[in-house]
């Protein structure tokens, strides 16, 4: 027997905001990159087109997914975002399909997943190459079919969800390793955006940063001030690991702080610059050493990644050895030597 559902209301779906395009035309940039971006996004808003988002962690996939929902005949249906890297594998399936009462210990009452909730909506599927193969099957269905069953079920639920996909993994390599499944792949992959990271779009930077500065003035309630001379050289010559994300990050402490020199130091130590304990916005050209850029920018980027590696495998530091292919103990090395704390982990 099929069961066709409503959508429900819920804490897990979100009702649609103005477009962040509408609001603020700034945020995207004006790079020609970024402008291809806008091109694709408009092309495939108003279908119905899986489309799958590729970057670095930090570019603003999440922020893709949630403009094309904004663009789309859907926009007043819920967007319902899920991390397929945050839940456990064994948990992800009941997470999205939902689960009858009595299925497994602790099953009470019938449960309904996030493509319940979602139902004449968006689902936006981060991180999707770490969803498990098993469970790629059951998506794989859903997304032929427009249906699936929950966990302990017998009934079909039908839905029409949109579904949009993100990584920042190659997973084509996924694919040669046996880990994705090339017919899901195919299916999540009709149209595919890839965000550039910053340091490919240096040109945005400081529009952004600018943007950045405005907005958060008025959410703190701080007096905007313009970013120094000093400030925006450094930006400007900054690698920016963490891509919009960080550059974000270091608008919102030179905001509360009210202080753009610690955050000139914390920048410079990064990129291997040295900065003026005065901090003056005007002062002379500084000497930098080449060598130690080159030494801090590897050490920066280096520690980003194992950053980003623990949020992915939830603090599993072996899972996290394992996927930066070194060993356990070079890894707990690594962390120590980087200062990295749990506490600093969030996901």
């Amino acid at each position: 027997m099929e069961t066709t559902i409503a959508s429900p209301v819920s804490s897990h779906s979100e009702r649609h905001s103005p477009s962040v395009d509408e609001q603020f035309p700034i945020v995207w940039g004006r790079s020609e990159k970024m402008q291809e971006v806008l091109r694709v996004m408009d092309q495939v808003a108003a279908t119905d087109i899986t489309v799958l988002v590729r970057g670095e962690s930090g570019t603003g996939k999440e922020l893709v997914a949630r403009e094309i929902c904004a663009r789309s005949r859907r926009r007043d249906r819920p967007f319902v975002k899920v991390n397929c890297a945050a839940i456990p594998s064994g948990l992800l399936e009941s997470e999205l399909f939902g689960y009858e009462k009595g299925s497994f210990t602790g099953a009470v009452t019938r449960k309904p997943g996030k493509f319940e909730f979602a139902n004449h909506g968006t689902i936006f599927l981060d991180e999707i190459s770490e969803m498990h193969p098993s469970l790629q099957a059951k998506l794989l269905h859903v997304l032929q079919d427009s249906e699936f069953s929950r966990l302990g079920g017998d009934e079909d639920v039908s839905v029409d969800v949109r579904v949009i996909t993100a990584t920042n993994r190659q997973i084509e390599k996924e694919l040669q390793n046996g880990n994705f499944r090339e017919d899901l792949y195919y299916r999540i992959n009709v149209v595919s955006i890839h965000l550039p990271p910053l340091r490919e779009r240096m040109e945005d930077v400081l529009e952004l940063a600018e943007f950045f500065m405005r907005k958060y003035a008025g959410i703190f309630d701080k007096e905007y001030v313009p970013l120094a001379k000093n400030t925006l050289s450094l930006f400007h010559s900054y690698h920016w690991p963490g891509n919009v994300r960080e550059l974000e990050n270091i608008i919102k402490k030179i905001v509360v702080l009210e202080n753009q020199e610690s955050a000139l130091r914390d920048l410079g130590m990064a990129a291997g610059h040295g900065v003026p304990e005065n901090g003056n916005p005007n002062g002379q050209p500084q000497r930098f050493s080449l060598k130690k850029v080159g030494k801090h920018a590897a050490q920066e980027a280096e520690k980003q990644l194992i950053l980003e590696t623990l949020l992915q495998t939830r603090w599993n530091r072996k899972k996290a050895a394992d996927l930066l292919d070194i060993s356990y103990k070079a890894l707990l090395y690594k962390i120590k030597q980087s200062g990295i704390s749990k506490r600093r982990i969030s996901v």
